[in-house]
């Protein structure tokens, strides 16, 4: 479904990723591991449009490399971000009228955002209120259902347990699967290796802007010895 090729991710005058090729075919869940300043989330800005990149992204065969970044959530590319970035002052419910804003269809928006509440039945819960007063597992919750709320076609989730407790993060990794499940293809970023390799059927692993390893998830076990490997740990 996303096909990127030699990509390169620029900061004002620096280069922080390296011409990379990355793949997400539809319906699977695809991970990008590495450490804090690997490129993970400027990849991510990359296909959202709002980084400044070269190279070429396409989704399902269309090149939308200089598709402004409304035009690519039209397209079915929504982001989950890192740190939630939710709407504080606006209810659940708002925040999720928010996430639907590029859809012409209100009724049926209605209807999917009910839907979404059976799937996060807390956000129903709360739904008349205000999002600044949830709970950090809960903004998250929120943020995804955001992202999924405009019906989309690829969903990208940027550090979805980042600051969050053990039990929390094992919930948020919870409903991964359970998107797997309903069909969602997803690009997910995440530090956390162990629990993104549970979920994952392929992943990159970048270090300063280059992939430094990739294959089918199986290939690297339960994560422990890559995590070694990207914070220089010698057992």
């Amino acid at each position: 479904m996303l096909q990127i090729e030699s990509l390169k991710v620029f900061h004002g005058p620096i280069e922080a990723v390296h011409g990379i090729d990355i793949n997400v075919p539809e319906g699977k869940c695809v991970t990008l591991l590495g450490t804090n300043g690997a490129g993970k989330t400027s990849t991510l800005s990359s296909i959202t449009g709002t980084a400044r990149a070269t190279g070429t992204i396409r989704l399902d065969g269309e090149d939308i490399s200089r598709l402004s970044i409304e035009e690519r959530c039209k397209l079915g590319i929504a982001l989950s971000p890192e740190g939630r970035r939710i709407f504080a002052n606006l209810t659940v419910y708002d925040n999720l009228i928010m996430g639907g804003a590029t859809r012409r269809d209100k009724k049926q928006l209605t209807a999917d955002i009910a839907a979404w509440f059976v799937q996060f039945p807390v956000l129903g819960e709360r739904s008349s209120q205000r999002a600044g007063t949830l709970s950090g597992g809960e903004q998250q919750m929120l943020a995804i259902a955001r992202a999924l709320v405009s019906n989309p076609r690829i969903l990208l989730l940027d550090e979805p347990s980042l600051g969050l407790a053990p039990q929390i993060t094992a919930k948020i990794f919870e409903i991964i699967r359970d998107l797997k499940t309903l069909g969602m293809t997803i690009l997910l970023v995440e530090q956390n290796a162990s629990a993104a390799i549970e979920v994952s059927d392929y992943v990159y692993v970048l270090n300063t802007g280059t992939i430094s390893s990739h294959g089918d998830a199986s290939k690297f076990g339960d994560g422990t010895k890559l995590v070694d490997e990207l914070t220089g740990v010698h057992r």
